[in-house]
């Protein structure tokens, strides 16, 4: 498994405007839940979407792709246990 962690340009804006909706949210947990994540589904080309809870009612959903040499982070969106919890 790579251990390098490279963001893209759009990931880091996204991690901005959430910060500014004040949604606490860093490189270092980004990081955090591509590492340990709650969860691990698969999306559009064949990416990995890596989820962790961040609060009661809400997930951290981090888009990203496994590289041989590194993990390409690229976004980074809240969304609803509700809706991304489910059995």
């Amino acid at each position: 498994m790579p251990t390098k962690i490279e963001f893209s340009f759009h990931s880091l804006l996204k991690i901005e405007i959430l910060k500014s909706h004040g949604i606490n949210v860093s490189k270092e947990i980004v990081e955090d839940i591509i590492r340990n994540p709650d969860r691990i589904d698969v999306g559009y080309k064949e990416r990995l979407i890596a989820q962790k809870g961040f609060d009661e009612m809400h997930v951290l959903r981090v888009v990203y792709e496994s590289r041989p040499d590194k993990h390409y982070v690229v976004t980074v969106y809240p969304g609803r246990r509700s809706r991304y919890e489910k059995n």
